[in-house]
């Protein structure tokens, strides 16, 4: 459930534009809005928890509210971009009262209202050993693992096993899927064509079938100094990474269709979305939005499908605050 991969234009890493594209996969309808959350917000980690902190936001940014609520996908103002994506085999661990908490449903937020790159939030996930607090989402076990990628560039993978996180951090690590584990994600990818092995690309809607099919097509987009370009090769891919409608089977539970597709272009921070129930592409361009100080601002994409095109100007102050919307 969930693909993303990350992409530069002109082909080596921060070369020309820089562009993330994720599917959400899921088993019934996310009712995901738009947020525009703005500098100067306080929140905190986990309420209740002995080892709960708080931050105020330094960046602004606009993010993917699932079930209107929570937050699993990102851009802020500085051009960092972070994805939440289903990983059955996380394991957050027994909680261990000395490190800190953060709960699941505020780690994509923390990492974009505090840092600007991926490097400093990959050092502080390292150094602060902070304990992700699961919660169901849609009745389902909130499991996942969480991409970061910049307008540099640079990349990072961090998935919670056994306790502890295990990231992959470096240019290289572009695509993510789900299951399994990283490192066996990227023995399976060998395999292919064109990607180290002489097996053909595979078709299906499985993880691994995701993870060659973008790794192979988005390294072989061609380059573009045209955001208009950029933006609609990377939606070539992760539309053919998706999961479409009668993919669901009981004897897979992990396989979900996709649900929506956001690409993020780091570079001219513009945040687009499709829904693959409607036929209109919604976009905001974060230049174009007051992230100062301020209450949070929500757009609905689902509410009428003759709104198209750039929509900052749609979006409205959130008429009730849910109380873990963070």
């Amino acid at each position: 459930m969930c693909t993303r991969f990350l992409w530069s234009s002109e082909g080596e890493p921060g070369a020309g534009l820089v562009l993330v594209g994720r599917s959400m996969d899921w088993f019934e309808d996310t009712a995901t809005v738009l947020a525009a959350r703005p500098r100067g917000a306080t929140r905190e980690s986990a309420p209740g928890d002995p080892a709960s902190f708080s931050w105020t936001s330094e960046y602004g940014s606009v993010v993917a509210l699932m079930y209107g609520r929570i937050a699993v996908d990102g851009i802020n103002e500085a051009g960092l971009q972070v994805s939440g994506l289903y990983l059955a085999e996380s394991d957050y661990g027994e909680r261990e009262a000395e490190r800190p908490g953060l709960a699941l449903h505020q780690a994509i937020q923390c990492l974009l209202d505090r840092f600007d790159s991926v490097a400093p939030a990959v050092a502080w996930l390292e150094e602060s050993r902070v304990q992700i607090i699961p919660l169901e989402i849609g009745g389902k076990p909130g499991t996942g693992h969480i991409s970061l990628a910049d307008a540099g560039g640079d990349s990072a993978i961090v998935e919670f096993l056994e306790g502890r996180a295990s990231i992959h951090h470096g240019p290289e690590f572009t695509v993510m899927a789900n299951s399994p584990a990283y490192d066996e994600q990227l023995e399976l990818l060998r395999r292919y064509t064109g990607l180290g092995g002489d097996a053909p690309l595979p078709g299906g809607t499985d993880s691994p079938d995701r993870f060659a099919r973008a790794a192979y097509y988005s390294a072989h987009l061609p380059f573009t100094s045209s955001p208009r370009e950029a933006v609609a090769e990377v939606f070539s891919v992760i539309r053919n990474a998706s999961a479409p409608f009668g993919t669901v089977d009981a004897a897979r539970p992990n396989i979900s269709t996709t649900r929506w597709r956001v690409v993020a272009d780091l570079t001219s921070l513009g945040y687009f979305y499709e829904s693959t129930r409607s036929p209109n592409l919604v976009w905001v361009t974060l230049a174009e939005l007051d992230l100062s100080p301020g209450p949070e601002l929500v757009f609905d994409p689902s509410a009428d499908i003759a709104i198209g095109g750039e929509v900052s100007a749609s979006f409205v102050p959130r008429a009730t605050e849910s109380p873990t919307a963070g």
